[in-house]
């Protein structure tokens, strides 16, 4: 019944709640950039692995007469 709350204090205690991703930043405080070289890791992200895109809603247009 109340499910979410036990996943949200059992994450927390545990330690295996999802975390958001976060870009990485460079000694002076930059974002860093992706190495193309590395083909499995991602640099420029925290842990390796970008988040997945958005699909961007599409407009209907109108019909002007």
């Amino acid at each position: 019944m109340f499910s979410w709350i036990k996943t949200i204090t059992w994450d927390k205690i545990i330690g295996t709640y999802d975390v958001e991703p976060k870009r990485a930043r460079s000694k002076k405080g930059r974002y860093k950039a992706d190495d193309k070289s590395t083909k499995d890791i991602n640099e420029a992200w925290v842990g390796g692995k970008a988040p997945k895109k958005k699909k961007k809603k599409t407009k209907k247009k109108k019909n002007r007469r």
